[in-house]
């Protein structure tokens, strides 16, 4: 597994935040931003209401696809891994894998496909539809 490591970020007026990542070509993390961003309705948007998705249907998913193994998730009986990072205080968190604005969208993408946001981490493709990712990411954005 290939390690990245954040070490810088351009903050330039008017433009969102680019990481730079270690070993990463700066256009290929350029490509990722501008792939998680589509769909934003602006910079300043409200991170704790998540208005597509259920968060009751959310921890049902969280259960039943064991993410507990590897999170620390506050709610989620028994939920108590230590390979993932815990999730406790997920919505006010400002970074989604270190590299992505931590915003609903931004969330969905991740949880859909961790593997093309951040190529070679930990987690696995959980395989779930845009809708569960939104449901996830609902309970997720519940946790301040």
């Amino acid at each position: 597994m290939r390690a990245f490591s954040l070490i810088g970020v351009n903050r330039q007026p008017g433009t969102v935040d680019t990481p730079r990542i270690k070993g990463v070509p700066q256009r290929f993390v350029r490509l990722i931003i501008a792939s998680l961003s589509i769909g934003l309705t602006g910079c300043h948007e409200d991170r704790t209401t998540v208005a597509f998705g259920d968060a009751k249907r959310g921890i049902a998913l969280i259960e039943r696809n064991g993410c507990g193994t590897c999170h620390i998730i506050p709610g989620v009986e028994g939920a108590d891994g230590l390979v993932g990072p815990p999730l406790t205080m997920m919505a006010r968190r400002i970074y989604i894998a270190g590299v992505a604005r931590n915003t609903p969208q931004n969330m969905t993408v991740w949880l859909q496909n961790p593997q093309a946001v951040v190529p070679g981490n930990a987690m696995p493709n959980m395989n779930l539809t845009q809708q569960d990712a939104r449901d996830v990411t609902a309970y997720l954005y519940t946790l301040r």
